[in-house]
């Protein structure tokens, strides 16, 4: 059996969960993040131009890319102890299979 797979079933159920549950948050505390940066960066009473806008949607990338990640490798530590666990419980000891037979 490949040791990858639970791995990489594990990531893929993170990054549904976050899609389903933690896209819209990540977009929002990501553009909320930008704009104090934006503000620290060309004052405080904040204009719409090219870089508060360019450093708002900055922010709202590395929110989403962060979160994501997060999920995924999440997931993936997940599912690898799943798949530790299931071919620990899955192996007999040796003792009992020539027992058994």
């Amino acid at each position: 059996m490949n040791k990858k797979i639970p791995s990489l079933v594990g990531a893929g159920i993170g990054l549904a969960l976050f899609l389903a549950i933690a896209l819209l948050p990540a977009l929002l505390y990501g553009g909320y993040a930008g704009l104090l940066l934006a503000g620290g960066i060309v004052g405080t009473p904040v204009e719409p131009t090219f870089l508060v806008r360019a450093l708002i949607v900055f922010g709202m990338v590395l929110g989403v890319t962060a979160v994501g990640s997060l999920f995924a490798v999440m997931g993936a530590a997940a599912g690898a102890a799943v798949g530790a666990i299931t071919s620990v419980a899955s192996k007999r000891p040796v003792a009992q299979e020539q027992a058994g037979r």
